[in-house]
Formats: structure tokens, sequence, C-alpha cells
């Protein structure tokens, strides 16, 4: 194990947290293993330390361990936690659960998730403080409206009064970081708090989490596997490999100049490496999306005039911020929601609305892979099932014949043989998502809409899956629709780029077009939110213009003016608001919806 005393201030002798040779061993087939292999750490006040490392790393085991906890499966076996000189393996089981919420907090993951849906949003937060006997009712809603504030939330009195589902991604994750603050914690543990997210939003909880941890002088433990979101964060770095350090370091050093071949590898899957567009002679067109507009039951139009092409044998990306119509343009193209008005045909034909109105041919023809994993498997289905019931289903094969394609999908996601028989429960992240790939893949597709494909999956990871299917569109020709919210992936992948925003194309053409000045406004937003892997670079970003008017704000659908224009740094006032942006083309078919000339945003882009 690499230890380094770099990582620890000797002007404080007494630090908040300390961890000594701690061992925890995780239960499976095999019987007990370790999966925590004696970690040494020290965190002081004001400080924030991150964790880095692949899925299986032991991140998330390690953060739960500061609080002297252990999750089912999983034993605590050796080490010592000493928290502001509390032995935590020693302390009864009733002094750790009074100090988890109050001088301990967690930030799971997923806010959506955490929260209880039935609930209402202050409810949830007054729940800590008033089971700990510190605040009443009334006195702990008035800190929760007051935190509300402070974390620059929207209608900070009566935002607390709406349910979970009400708020946006970016809101809920700050309302969970407002509520691990309800009993004034003196460590937070964050744990992937921004994976999921998308660009500006985490910007949103970036600047929360420091503000937090500056004016407070709190600790934290920021668990992620994105080096350029935690550059932005740490004072000091792990990084973390199957249960072992591999190198500890200030975040500086690290980012300079890393000791160890691991860590340079996890800083080499965080550049971006741009896909050279490959010529196809006499391209042909297989989807065509003709002025779709879409919406649920009663409510607003969610898509609104959407046109979009899709050639043979490409990759055309859809980017844009969580409520921008993404997936439910992947809805619509599925059949899962039909269109109020516009056409969808595919290779020319007419595509019905319906899903139960399209044949199996059409079925086949289309499909999909989706965000999660964990949740698009059959937990009690083994690999040889749900590869192979498309196979049964679509193209009727059975017995030896269905095996043996089995084992070549299994060749061409590159997994092995004796993986046929293996459980979800049983593969990694990456590896599952290999299998729904070769799932897709076995109905012989030809096209496969890729939603939020890598965004739950570690760096290294995510990198292996674009790679893999790049491959598998060279040799077999497939087509896809690549739903994503990281710019960094789109530049990997894509061929054409379709920006999103309140439901309507702000910016649609080859990457070279949209990633490339002249910006849309929007567009320019997403571009100049992408992490780099450097110090310093949050705060330059929260002081540009585009940060300042565009950050922090609410995709809001409107059927009037263009919906961008609140958050626009050259809104023109009086004309953006109330006329629709005008659709105009340049002479490379680069299109964009805004009321400047080309002239103008190439200008703005300049600046």
């Amino acid at each position: 194990m690499l230890i380094d005393d770099t990582n620890n201030s000797s002007s404080n002798p007494s630090p908040l947290l300390q961890m000594k040779g701690l061992r925890i061993e995780g239960l499976s087939d095999q019987g007990w293993q370790e999966i925590v292999c004696g970690i040494d750490l020290k965190l002081n006040r004001g400080e924030i330390l991150g964790l880095i490392g692949e899925s299986g790393a032991g991140k998330s085991t390690i953060g739960l361990a500061a609080m002297g906890f252990a999750k089912d499966g999983c034993r605590i076996v050796d080490g010592e936690i000493d928290f502001d000189g509390i032995e935590l393996r020693k302390a009864p089981e009733s002094q750790k659960r009074k100090l988890r919420g109050t001088r301990i907090s967690y930030v799971a993951q997923s806010a959506a998730a955490a929260f209880n849906p039935a609930h209402r949003l202050i409810n949830q937060f007054t729940e800590g403080p008033i089971e700990h006997d510190l605040l009443s009712e009334a006195k702990a809603k008035e800190k929760g409206r007051n935190l509300y504030r402070s974390l620059d939330l929207p209608d900070p009195d009566h935002i607390g009064d709406r349910w979970p589902h009400q708020v946006s991604g970016g809101q809920i994750q700050r309302m969970m970081v407002a509520m691990s603050m309800s009993c004034e914690p003196d460590l937070i543990i964050f744990d992937e708090p921004t994976t999921a997210l998308d660009v500006t939003t985490q910007i949103e909880v970036l600047k929360t989490i420091k503000e937090i941890v500056t004016d407070r002088n709190v600790a934290a433990i920021y668990i992620t596997h994105d080096l350029a979101v935690v550059a932005q964060l740490a004072n000091h770095l792990m990084v973390l490999r199957y249960g072992n350090l591999i190198e500890v370091n200030s975040t500086g050093q690290i980012l300079k100049s890393p000791k160890q071949e691991y860590t340079q590898n996890l800083l080499d899957a965080r550049i971006r490496d741009e896909k050279t567009t490959a010529q196809i002679p006499n391209p042909k067109t297989l989807l065509n999306l003709e002025s779709v507009t879409a919406g649920y039951g009663k409510g607003p139009d969610i898509l609104q005039d959407v046109s979009i092409s899709v050639e043979k044998g490409r990759t055309v990306a859809v980017v844009g911020e969580s409520g921008s119509g993404k997936s439910t343009l992947a809805r619509v193209l599925t059949g899962l929601l039909p269109p109020r008005f516009g056409n969808i045909l595919f290779d020319g034909e007419a595509l019905p609305d319906k899903l139960k109105l399209r044949t199996k041919q059409q079925l086949q023809k289309i499909q999909m892979i989706s965000q999660l994993p964990d949740t698009a498997l059959n937990p009690r289905q083994r690999v040889r099932d749900i590869i192979g019931r498309p196979l049964s289903f679509y193209l009727g094969l059975n017995g030896k014949e269905k095996e043996k394609r089995i084992n070549e999908l299994l060749r061409q996601i590159e997994l092995p043989q004796d993986y046929i028989d293996r459980l979800p429960s049983e593969l990694s992240g990456g590896e599952k998502q290999r299998i729904c790939i070769a799932r897709a893949l076995a109905a012989e597709p030809e096209l496969i809409i890729c939603d939020e494909v890598t965004s739950a999956l570690d760096s290294i990871v995510a990198k292996a899956i674009l790679n893999l299917l790049q491959r598998l569109q060279n040799e077999l020709g497939v087509t896809y629709l690549f739903i994503s919210h990281d710019l960094d992936t789109v530049a990997n992948i894509a061929d054409q780029v379709v920006v999103l925003y309140a439901g309507r194309v702000a910016e649609q053409g080859s990457k070279s077009a949209v990633f490339q000045p002249p910006f849309h406004p929007y567009t320019r937003l997403l571009l100049s939110s992408v992490p780099e892997m450097r110090q310093g670079w949050l705060e330059e970003t929260l002081s540009t213009q585009e940060a300042k008017a565009g950050i922090a704000r609410e995709v809001k659908i409107t059927e009037q003016g263009c919906p961008f224009a609140e958050r626009c740094p050259i809104s023109i006032e009086d004309v953006c608001v109330g006329s629709r942006p005008p659709l105009q083309t340049t002479t490379s078919g680069h299109v964009y919806a805004c009321q400047h000339s080309k002239e103008v945003l190439l200008r703005e882009s300049e600046h």
C-alpha cells in the first residue's frame, strides 16, 4: 500500500476523521472476500478528500465506513475509525445512530430515489432535527427555508411545499445537500452526487458543495470516478483500485504528475477523443422525423415541431439538459408515446404511431439500450435467456442454433463464453451494459437508440463501451440515435449532433459545425459547462456571462418566443421573449434557431 504524508495537515494534530488499517470483507458465492485492504486516511475540518477509482474500487464502502456502517453483505473486520475522538468500531449502535444524520451526513448519488415520493420536501427536511430533539417543527421549517435561500433555490419560502417529482434534477440534489445540513454536521459524505446530472446542473451542485465546506468549515469525503469533477473541489485525492490504495497526494500534484500508471489511465480516459466521420458513398436516409409534436395526457407539448434526419450507418447524437425532451423523443420513436402531430418515416415508409400497431418486422428494426442496465435486465434470468429471447422471438432460433448465436454475440461484445450462465448480479456495471448491447444486436436491427448508455459508468468502462459501439457500427453498419447530456461522449461517437432545448431543436448539423463557432447561445452554454481537468476551472466558469445568465435556471416549456430567452446573455429585449426564432441554415447545412445572424453569433463566440 502506498502512503504519502503530504495529504496530512501538520498544523492540525487532531484530524476530525482518521482511519488506520481499515479492512472490510464482502460476502460472495466463494465466501467472505476482502474488498477494502488496509486503508489509512486523515481528514481535517474545512477539507475535501476525493476518493476516485473505477466501479468496485471500494469508494462507497469506505465512505459508509466513515459513519461506522457497513451495508448488507459487508463487514468491517479490522482497523480503527476515529471520528472526533470516538472510536466508531467500538461505539455502541445507539451512539452511532445519534451521530448519523446529526454530526455525520450522507448525500446519495440519486436524490430522486433517496427522497420519499409520498412526502413533501420540507417535511423530509425537518425529520432529522425533530427526531434528534434539536429543533421544533416551526424552527426546523424556518431553517430549511433559510438553507434553500442560501443554496440559490428558486422561491425558497415555498419550494419545500412541493413533492419530489415537482423539482428538477439539480434542485432536488441541492435539496438533499440542504437536508444533509439540517443538523449542522461536522462531516458530509458525498457519494457520486453529480454522476447522472447534465453539465449545467452539475455546476450548480459543485458550487453548492464548495460553498458549504468553505463557509461552514465542515469536512467532506467526495466519492467519484470523474477526475475533472473532483479536481474542482478536493484538497487531496486518494486513488483506489480493488480495495487497495494506489496513490494519495494533493489534487494539483496528481493532476500534474501522477506517480502510478493506473492514475495516468484515469486521467487519459477523461481526455476527449473526437471521432472522425467516415465518408459513405451515396448515403441513404434511414429515419425521418417530420415536424413531430408530442406531449403527455392533456399537458403541454414537450416536443414542438421537431424534424431530424438520420442516415444509414451514421450516429446522430441528441443532446440537451434534463427536461429538454430527449427521452420523450425516444418514447415517440419506439411507439410508447404517439405524437400529436407530425410523421415518422423509417426507410421511406410511414411508421405507425402506436407500439401495438407496429408489425414484428417494424419492431425488430428499432431496438433500444437503456441508461440503467440494473433495471433493464431481469435479475432472475441468466445471460442465455436475456440474449436468447429476441433470437427466438424475431428470428425463430432454438436449441443448438440459438446457443451458437448467443456465443457469437458474446464474442462480439468481448465477453467470455462461460458468461452464458451468469445472472446479472454476477456481472459488473460495464458487463451488464455489454449484455444489453448484445440483446439489442440479437434482433439484427437497423437502428439502435442508445439512451444515456454510459452516464452511470466510470470513465474507463464508459470509454470501452464507446469503442465497442463504434467497432460494431464499423463491422455491421448499424445506425445509432445516441441520447446524451455528456458532450465529451458525444464528441467521441457522433457524426451529426442535434441540440434540443425545451422540446425544440436549437441547433443541428455535422459535429464539426455544431462544436465550432458560431455557436447557438445554448450550445455555447453547454460546451462551456464541461469540466476541465484543472483546478480553478469552476470559479472561472461561474464568472462568465453564460454561467451568470444560464446556470441555476429551469428548462421551461413555452409555445411563445424563444424558450432560452430568459437564460440567454445576448437576448434581445421584447423580441426573443415574444417572437419565435427563425430557423437559419448556413452553406454547410448547419441549422440553428436564433434571432441573431451568423456574424453576430460568431462575434459573441470569440469573446
